[in-house]
């Protein structure tokens, strides 16, 4: 885990000891309407974090994750949340990406409460649903696990790939016998009677971490980060306070709660609790 994580490091000192003559204030966001960033971006505007650190935020506003992707790659986007895995199998194809760490939040295998499915081993023979496609993160930490137990889970279960929304929606719908889903929607399923059957950072540590892990970070090129001087450093400052303001103030999550699509006090306050639990909160070193 420790080798895999080294390039964030080297890619985040190298950036911040670049400067450049040349300010550029904007900065394109890939993000997801339902999704964490389009939060942080709402606190960000609504406080003033974007005057406060002179940016100029412009918004790609996608359905997926994998559409991001193709933003980012394809220049139509300078930042997007994803995962380390992604980056790093990008990298190793000659892609000059940086990873930030943003949260070590994950998500988990969500079930009715009445399922008889408890762990890995009762996969095998079930409709399993997986969000985010075939390279998502916690889809192929939860087949390494998997296949720790002598399972191979793409062959043993009947397995699915959909947005989250629809997920959910077949979820609770009882078409799926499990779900594979992102932080955000297990919240979701939770405050509808579902239960975590193998939440992820249980799979992380049976793959050998010793604590959180920040999988999911702001993704943006070295080379258009070099060449817009210190856009990406006020961006992440920014973003910081955001995450401050969500991690203290529950009028936050309320102003948020239509933008969420929330509610139920409680739903509410399992988005909040889950949040704030995967805030990098550790030096950047020990990242």
């Amino acid at each position: 885990m420790v080798p895999m994580l080294g390039f964030v490091l080297a890619a985040v000192i190298t950036l911040a000891a670049q400067t450049s003559t040349m300010a550029a204030d904007r900065i394109r966001l890939a993000v997801q309407r339902t999704g964490t960033l389009a939060w942080e971006l709402d606190v960000i505007r609504m406080h003033g974090l974007d005057r406060e650190f002179d940016l100029a935020i412009e918004t790609v506003e996608l359905a997926s994750t994998e559409a991001g992707k193709i933003a980012l790659k394809g220049g139509s986007a300078d930042l997007m949340l994803s995962d380390w895995i992604w980056v790093a199998r990008e990298r190793s194809l000659g892609d000059d990406l940086v990873f930030y760490p943003s949260s070590s939040t994950l998500g988990a295998v969500m079930v009715p409460a009445d399922s008889p499915i408890r762990g890995i081993v009762d996969l095998p023979g079930k409709k399993l649903a997986v969000a985010g496609g075939p390279l998502d993160k916690s889809w192929l930490l939860l087949q390494a696990l998997a296949g720790r137990a002598g399972l191979d889970l793409k062959k043993q279960a009947t397995v699915v790939y959909g947005a989250p929304p629809l997920l959910s929606e077949k979820a609770l719908q009882g078409e799926i016998d499990a779900t594979l889903t992102f932080w955000n929607f297990c919240a979701d399923l939770e405050s509808k009677g579902y239960r975590r059957a193998i939440p992820m950072d249980h799979v992380t540590k049976g793959l050998g971490t010793k604590g959180p892990i920040a999988l999911v970070g702001y993704t943006f090129d070295r080379t258009w980060a070099a060449r817009s001087g210190s856009t990406v450093e006020r961006f992440l400052a920014a973003a910081r306070q955001a995450k401050d303001i969500l991690a203290s103030s529950e009028a936050e999550w309320q102003r948020l709660a239509p933008r969420i699509r929330v509610t139920d006090a409680n739903a509410l306050s399992i988005y909040r609790l889950r949040y704030g639990e995967g805030i990098v909160r550790r030096p950047l070193a020990e990242e």
